[in-house]
């Protein structure tokens, strides 16, 4: 790789410009949501793809993401299947998630907010990723590999994601809010621009 053609936030280095493909091996897309209102379960999907669109700023840079809804995992097939029905997900009638950004911000030295629209049941609502530059580096085959951080908080309720049942001490079963938590590592793709 050519070294004058990466630009730096403070000391750390960027991403040539080009296209970088998500390393699904590598990355892990997660989620926390609170169950009888005293724990946390936590679960992933296992199937997606995505691309990042690095520009020659991070303001001129994008993400895609299209995820598979049916391979949601909380390592408990019973609650994977009630969250694949149409109480949640409805993976039969809406099989993919995606999220596809519309604005990039840089916030700090490797801190960005990354502004997009989240797709899950056909419905589309703007969510805002406080997001991390990781760093980059070459991998086990000599590739460029670069990785982010991101979180954000939804209430699964603006997707119409609704189901839930009351408890007789008080509360719901299922919190409606939702955290969202990703560590990506994606992989430049030959031919990109550098």
């Amino acid at each position: 790789m050519d070294q004058s053609t990466i630009v730096s936030i403070a000391s750390e280095t960027i991403p040539p410009k080009g296209e970088w493909k998500i390393d699904q091996a590598h990355t892990n897309l997660s989620f926390v949501a609170r169950y009888l209102m005293v724990t946390k379960v936590r679960g992933r999907f296992a199937d997606f793809e995505g691309t990042l669109h690095i520009g020659e700023t991070p303001e001129q840079s994008s993400v895609e993401v299209s995820i598979d809804a049916a391979s949601i995992q909380t390592d408990n097939e019973t609650r994977d299947e009630h969250l694949r029905s149409p109480d949640f997900l409805a993976v039969e009638r809406f099989p993919k998630l995606t999220f596809k950004s519309t604005k990039v911000e840089q916030t700090g030295d490797t801190s960005l907010r990354v502004t997009g629209d989240l797709t899950i049941r056909d419905v589309t609502r703007p969510v805002v990723l406080d997001a991390e530059f990781e760093g980059t580096t070459k991998g086990m085959r000599g590739d460029t590999r670069v990785g982010f951080s991101a979180t954000t908080e939804i209430d699964r309720e603006d997707w119409d994601v609704m189901w839930n049942m009351a408890l007789e001490t008080g509360g719901v079963v299922v919190g409606k809010r939702v955290r969202i938590e990703l560590d990506v590592q994606a992989i430049l793709q030959t031919g990109a621009t550098a």
